[in-house]
């Protein structure tokens, strides 16, 4: 069985929100009695090609580097206002009431829409990447959903071997 690296994210998180505290902290300091805030530039990591200091390629899929105060991708809080986001707090492409790019006629996600006819759906009618016949990206080597196979080490899958959303175990 293969193990994967995964980041410390609790730890990381905490790291990045009492970064963000101390740089709050400094620009109090920095404004002057008349309420005028003096403008700090907001530090960057150095652009090279290689992978980030956690090892991730490219550095931009890291979800450290990227991360907002609030652990998640920057460009997807709703907290930060990111880019992406509406003011729903959704992601914008995907959001009915503002009529988003990516929201058929029918209501659904145009991707995986039977009646649009969308990419996400192959020529046996089901989900691309978790269709057996088709070879879908979701299924392993045993010819079940990776996410929720016990020899792949799924994610969904607890430290007792069951389903991690059944577990009693773990939900002590």
């Amino acid at each position: 069985m293969t193990t994967w690296w995964r980041p410390d994210l609790k730890r990381i998180r905490a790291e990045i929100a009492a970064e963000a505290e101390l740089e709050l902290e400094v620009k109090v300091e920095a404004s002057d009695g008349d309420g005028a805030k003096q403008g700090t530039k907001r530090k960057r990591a150095p652009r090279t090609k290689g992978p980030c200091e956690h090892g991730v390629k490219p550095r931009s899929k890291c979800k450290v580097c990227s991360a907002c105060p609030h652990g998640r991708r920057r460009d997807k809080c709703k907290e930060c206002g990111g880019k992406g986001m509406c003011e729903h707090g959704r992601q914008r492409s995907l959001c009915k009431e503002c009529g988003g790019k990516g929201i058929c006629e029918h209501g659904r996600q145009r991707s995986r829409c039977k009646e649009c006819g969308g990419k996400g759906i192959c020529e046996h009618g089901r989900q691309r990447s978790k269709c057996k016949e088709c070879g879908g990206a979701s299924i392993c080597e045993h010819g079940r959903e990776r996410y929720r196979c016990k020899d792949c080490g799924g994610a969904g899958i607890c430290e007792h071997g069951r389903e991690r959303r059944r577990c009693k175990e773990c939900e002590k």
